[in-house]
């Protein structure tokens, strides 16, 4: 397994990866490598001959009050992770590395960012694109692979493939869960262990609500509104929990068959964002 620091390195070890005609394929991550990200790589590994990996804490997709300077980071155990899945690259580049100290340009993003994460953390899908844009830029994988948890980004990635015109197949991963149902993620550890007997909570509800609407409940708010209550007796703050389009991300109040729905929620537990979905064919 090579390691690259820097995009010059990072573009001369993909131009070795692709003599003779080999495919790549980018798995993006932030790091604090956990079950999920293990299960990307090993379904990269399906879609194309080698796999490269990204390791980059993005600080463009951190609000002035969010955990950049706490977010984990675990480097060393990362790197033997990658080693052990058999990953070609590791590109682990510095924050100098990736940006100027001044920047001239910017990604704007017009209403799919309005609704369920984009709605409480302004700039964070922003920072996203700028970051994934330039991955793309630099290691030009004809596969990548993002999870389902992060469903919003997932489909606002895919539009920015769609209308800038990257030639890149994108591949979203079923969520990895624990045996609870809790949904795999790097801040799961900021749980304290009492607030992790209670994080699959969310899970539950969105279980719930699913049950509801495959047995006929079309009109689902009154539903969810109960659901936000039950959550919040258990300790939960909410951000959002509702029904959205899968093509809009627009929140749906009435359900037609024929359409894909996201299920989704966000919930503050102490001081630990959760988020979670289920994708519903109605």
């Amino acid at each position: 397994m090579n390691i690259a620091k820097t995009i010059d390195n990072a573009r001369k070890e993909i131009g070795r990866l692709r003599s003779a005609g080999k495919t790549v394929a980018l798995v993006p991550t932030m790091g604090a490598l956990h079950e999920g990200h293990i299960s990307l790589i090993r379904q990269a590994r399906d879609y194309a001959d080698y796999v490269v990996v990204s390791i980059f804490v993005n600080p463009e997709q951190f609000g002035p009050n969010e955990d950049f300077d706490t977010y984990p980071r675990e480097p060393e155990d990362d790197l033997k992770k990658c080693r052990d899945e058999g990953v070609a690259l590791v590109f682990a580049p510095s924050g100098n590395e990736m940006y100027n100290e001044q920047k001239f340009l910017s990604i704007n993003i017009s209403s799919l960012n309005s609704q369920m994460c984009g709605a409480s953390r302004p700039g964070f899908f922003e920072g996203v694109l700028l970051i994934v844009n330039k991955l793309f830029n630099i290691i030009r994988p004809d596969f990548a692979l993002f999870g389902q948890k992060d469903i919003q980004q997932f489909q606002i990635i895919s539009t920015m493939v769609r209308e800038f015109n990257h030639n890149i197949n994108l591949v979203m991963a079923p969520i990895e869960r624990a045996n609870d149902g809790l949904a795999l993620s790097s801040r799961n550890t900021y749980l304290t262990d009492e607030e992790r007997l209670t994080a699959p909570g969310l899970y539950r509800a969105l279980q719930y609500i699913e049950k509801q609407v495959i047995d006929g409940v079309h009109t689902p708010k009154l539903l969810i509104e109960h659901q936000k209550s039950e959550l919040e007796a258990k300790g939960f703050r909410i951000d959002y929990l509702g029904m959205f389009s899968f093509k809009t991300l627009q929140q749906i109040n009435t359900l037609q068959k024929g359409n894909i729905y996201i299920l989704a929620g966000a919930v503050w537990l102490g001081k630990t964002r959760l988020i979670d979905n289920i994708l519903i064919e109605f």
